[in-house]
């Protein structure tokens, strides 16, 4: 887990995706206990009030589920949701813009597919290489 301090993006945002990215990942698991605010703070080094801000998005967002009196738990689908809402912002505005890009310099679509498909087995190399 890290915050980037320097980032124009607020902490709080951080700390959400934090999250996501444990949930994406594997680390957190639907129906399981979440993060709490206070071990977020002392990981990531931060206020337990902006950690808290971080939290509550996701439960703005039906990641988190909260339960009076009960520890926080990663709501059953969240997962899903994470991915389908990071396709359609994140790769949605990504892929625009290497469309628009490679329409400018006027690059063939079958030399994008070839990137793309040199960078997915570059990073499973060194996905492979780190475990």
């Amino acid at each position: 887990m890290r915050i980037d301090y320097n980032s124009i993006k607020p902490i709080y945002v951080q700390v959400a995706e934090v999250i996501e990215d444990d949930i994406v990942s594997g680390k957190l698991k639907d129906g399981e206990p979440a993060y709490s605010q206070l071990i977020l703070a002392r990981e990531l080094n931060i206020n337990p009030a902006t950690a808290a801000k971080g939290i509550n998005l996701l439960v703005s967002k039906g990641i988190l589920d909260k339960q009076r009196g009960l520890s926080m738990t990663v709501a059953l689908g969240a997962r899903e949701r994470i991915i389908s809402e990071k396709m359609e912002k994140e790769l949605s505005d990504t892929i625009s813009s290497l469309v628009q890009q490679a329409r400018k310099i006027a690059l063939p679509e079958s030399q994008i597919h070839s990137m793309i498909s040199k960078s997915f087995a570059t990073h499973q190399k060194e996905e492979n290489e780190n475990e």
